[in-house]
């Protein structure tokens, strides 16, 4: 029997469909699909951040350190979206915090994440190191939580943002007028640009360059 890697299968998050629709993203009864990835869109009732993350090749009941992680049983992944208005065809990477990296990075090897790499720089968020899986199609960055952070020592870990990769990037940044200016990423070769606060994302949602 073929081992299947453990990957993204669909994101729920507490945002509101109309205002993803307004940041240039193609809304369908309630979900913006990009790449082979779902995000359900439950509102701004449904919690905060990400309330959800629902991975294949995992067993019924996945547990890494207090993410919100759920089993996708439905099998086979969805057909690949075309790009949206707005240039975004993929997510590049999901972001994580944690008070405690060396426990977070043991127990997303325990359900069998992919792990990259450990880089011991500081980012430009603060965070001191981070860690890199793979997740099917995208990464899942996971940060320790930078010093003063409000997490606690033994706090579990949280779910952060969202970045998606965009084909223009300068395009995509001035047609909505909900971006930031776009600047150099920490990836050489690479830019990036936020959608600001007001365009009501439910979360911090960047945009990054293809990888060269």
């Amino acid at each position: 029997m073929a081992v299947t890697a453990p990957a993204v299968a669909r994101l729920a998050l507490a945002a509101e469909p109309p205002a993803w629709a307004a940041a240039g993203f193609r809304v369908e009864g309630g979900s913006v699909t990009v790449g082979g990835v779902v995000l359900g869109l439950r509102g701004a009732d449904a919690g905060r951040g990400i309330v959800d993350c629902a991975l294949r090749g995992v067993g019924e009941r996945p547990a890494l350190d207090g993410l919100p992680l759920s089993a996708a049983l439905d099998g086979q992944p969805v057909q690949p979206a075309t790009p949206h208005p707005n240039g975004v065809r993929a997510i590049d990477h999901l972001v994580a915090f944690t008070p405690d990296l060396d426990r977070t990075v043991a127990a997303a090897r325990a359900l069998g994440l992919d792990l990259r790499r450990i880089r011991d720089e500081p980012a430009p968020a603060g965070s001191p190191r981070q860690a890199f899986f793979r997740l099917g199609e995208l990464m899942l960055e996971v940060a320790q939580a930078p010093h003063g952070s409000p997490l606690a020592p033994d706090s579990p870990a949280r779910f952060y943002g969202l970045a998606f990769v965009a084909d223009d990037l300068d395009a995509t940044a001035h047609a909505p007028g909900l971006v930031g200016a776009p600047r150099d990423a920490v990836q050489p070769g690479r830019r990036i640009a936020t959608y600001r606060r007001g365009a009501a994302l439910g979360l911090p949602v960047a945009l990054m360059t293809p990888r060269s």
